[in-house]
């Protein structure tokens, strides 16, 4: 979105209307056919990356697999995701302070139930055996920070799948010391 990239380059406060206008290809006078204020347009991209977010994701939190394989498929996605819109992503997390406190307020509804979620599974996991967390809460908290810190420093350049890859073990086998499964040699003692 051109607003964005306007915003992450300029910042929310120094870009006006027109600047927007011109960046979208467009007279300033049909952008307000559109938004009526610049503060619209910025809880769009939040709203874009927070309310979309939880239909495009929290799903694969609800498949019948284990907890680590399911929050372990969140984070790949998320971490694909962050990529995929990272100038969107960067201004929602940075320029939240300049919505209005209802839009606000909207925004930060959806990333509380998106790291409810999160929690849920990772207490889920705790209750199983699987993760070694003491607190689901700071956990997810903890996941979805290092997550979403992604896009202060993600360059064009990075092999995105090994990313994903090293992040879903940054949080699943660190954060939450996900236990391994005994394997058949160390089920049992061997017979003497």
């Amino acid at each position: 979105m051109a607003a964005a990239a306007c915003f992450a380059e300029q910042g929310y406060h120094a870009v006006g209307m027109r600047e927007i206008a011109e960046a979208v290809g467009i007279r300033g006078a049909s952008l307000y056919n559109h938004f009526g204020s610049k503060e619209e347009i910025l809880h769009a991209i939040a709203l874009r990356m927070t309310r979309d977010w939880d239909e495009q994701h929290l799903p694969v939190l609800e498949t019948g697999g284990p907890p680590d394989e399911r929050l372990a498929a969140l984070v790949r996605a998320h971490v694909l995701s962050l990529a995929e819109h990272r100038v969107e992503h960067l201004v929602s997390l940075r320029e939240l302070s300049a919505l209005t406190p209802e839009h606000r307020a909207q925004v930060v509804d959806y990333r509380r139930y998106y790291q409810r979620r999160v929690r849920d599974v990772i207490a889920a996991g705790v209750r199983a055996g699987v993760f070694t967390v003491e607190d689901a809460s700071r956990a997810a908290i903890a996941v979805l920070d290092m997550l979403n810190g992604i896009v202060w420093w993600l360059r064009d350049d990075h092999d995105l799948e090994a990313l994903a890859d090293a992040y879903v073990t940054f949080a699943v086998d660190g954060v939450l010391g996900r236990r391994s499964a005994p394997g058949p040699a160390s089920a049992a003692e061997p017979a003497t």
